[in-house]
């Protein structure tokens, strides 16, 4: 299954109206994060990209993501629910739910500004170099997955 293109204005769209049906209180349907730590979670991969967050595992780990689980996250399959979080990802602290849906939405508009182009062969602070459509793929399924799990 083809994922829709961030990089284009209907998809980002699209990601704006669902976000836009989430609120402050807004339970989720699994997992143990709140909404607001979700919106948190789910900027932790734009930080990187717009290098805000620069935290990389060890060595030894990235290899071992490499080797084991980039494929899973770069392709098409959706991910599972209550899947383990990498720790950089964790945010059990309190995160203001609107403060963190400005960030997210800022966030996903300026992938969308940046284009494709820009992330063909633009290296991930875990998974090495990766192609534009394995950003993509990244970036999407993560963001939907997370959608979902707070039922929009």
């Amino acid at each position: 299954m083809a994922y829709p293109s961030i990089f284009e204005a209907s998809t980002t769209a699209s990601f704006l109206q669902r976000i836009s049906n989430l609120t402050a209180t807004t339970p989720a349907k699994w997992g143990k994060m709140n909404v607001g730590q979700m919106m948190a979670h789910c900027a932790v991969p734009y930080e990187q990209i717009f290098g805000e967050n620069t935290d990389r595992p060890p060595f030894l780990m990235r290899v071992l993501v490499q080797l084991l689980f980039k494929k899973g996250m770069v392709n098409d399959v959706p991910y599972k629910q209550n899947l383990p979080t990498a720790p950089s990802f964790v945010k059990a602290d309190t995160h203001d739910f609107e403060r963190e849906k400005s960030r997210l939405i800022n966030y996903i508009k300026n992938v969308e500004k940046m284009g494709e182009e820009s992330f063909e062969g633009m290296k991930s602070n875990s998974l090495g170099t990766l192609k534009a459509i394995e950003w993509n793929n990244l970036l999407y399924k993560h963001l939907d997955h997370h959608l979902k799990q707070f039922g929009v």
